[in-house]
């Protein structure tokens, strides 16, 4: 049996109530002895697999699907891919983000390490980082998440806006920028006393030399298009039309003149 919804793009909308109106009624199978309900289900089940029944019609439009393509699909099928995506995309973009936090944590945790050993780079971004690490362990001390995981935010958001604004993205650079203004404020915070200039100016200089590639391309030059439509060539055409006279016709003569009778011609 059919379903009753109106067609969408041309295909019918199966309903799951299509199914219960196949399986036969109490009143029929009680009119032969020895009936249960699960003769009754039997019944049913072999009534929506028949020709025309609703399972079988979703069983020809799944088998039918790959050769439809999809536009046409069943609408049900659409459906049913989509929630599939989405969820293995969910799946897969929480996967990533665990595995991506926890090779962050083991950065993290091997910086100052590193930091003691005779590596003039390191020691920089220790200049850099030691009172990033200081100000996030001062500030967050009320606050219900820990300070390694403030941390590794941070570096997360600094990796965002680096690698999306290397592609262009315009909302990864408005992040790129806020992200190194509040970076050197922390530093400028957190640093001592004695050296809180130069551990300022370090992470400034290191902030811009790193922009270069975030704000790849970005000018604050105005875009001016000096771009002039072409003129059509229009060329004026004299159009000279020949003038045709056709002589009016001769009088018809009168019954009255004789024919030996011409008019006077010079």
């Amino acid at each position: 049996m059919q379903s009753d919804d109106k067609p969408i793009n041309g295909q019918t909308n199966p309903s799951f109530l299509d199914l219960f109106d196949q399986t036969p009624s109490d009143t029929d199978l009680d009119k032969e002895p020895g009936t249960t309900r699960l003769a009754q289900l039997r019944a049913g089940w072999n009534a929506s697999w028949a020709q025309g029944g609703f399972l079988h019609g979703r069983w020809e439009e799944l088998r039918q699907a790959p050769h439809a393509g999809w536009h046409g699909m069943a609408n049900w099928i659409k459906a049913l891919l989509v929630l599939t995506g989405v969820c293995a995309v969910i799946i897969l973009l929480d996967t990533a983000g665990d595995i991506f936090d926890a090779t962050l944590s083991r950065v993290a945790d091997s910086v100052p390490a590193t930091r003691a050993g005779t590596s003039a780079a390191g020691e920089l971004w220790g200049v850099v980082d030691n009172p990033i690490r200081s100000y996030i362990a001062q500030h967050t001390a009320g606050l219900s998440v820990s300070a390694s995981a403030v941390y590794t935010f941070w570096q997360m958001v600094g990796w965002f806006g680096l690698i999306g604004g290397f592609i262009g993205s315009t909302g990864a650079r408005i992040t790129w920028t806020v992200w190194g203004a509040s970076s050197v404020l922390a530093v400028w915070s957190a640093a001592p006393a004695d050296g809180r200039t130069v551990a300022t100016g370090i992470a400034v200089l290191a902030w811009t030399i790193v922009s270069t590639l975030a704000l790849r391309g970005l000018s604050l030059r105005p875009v001016v298009n000096n771009f002039i439509p072409p003129v059509p060539d229009l060329q004026p055409h004299i159009e000279i039309r020949p003038e045709i006279h056709i002589p009016a016709p001769a009088p018809a003569p009168d019954d009255d003149t004789p024919d030996n009778v011409h008019p006077l011609q010079r």
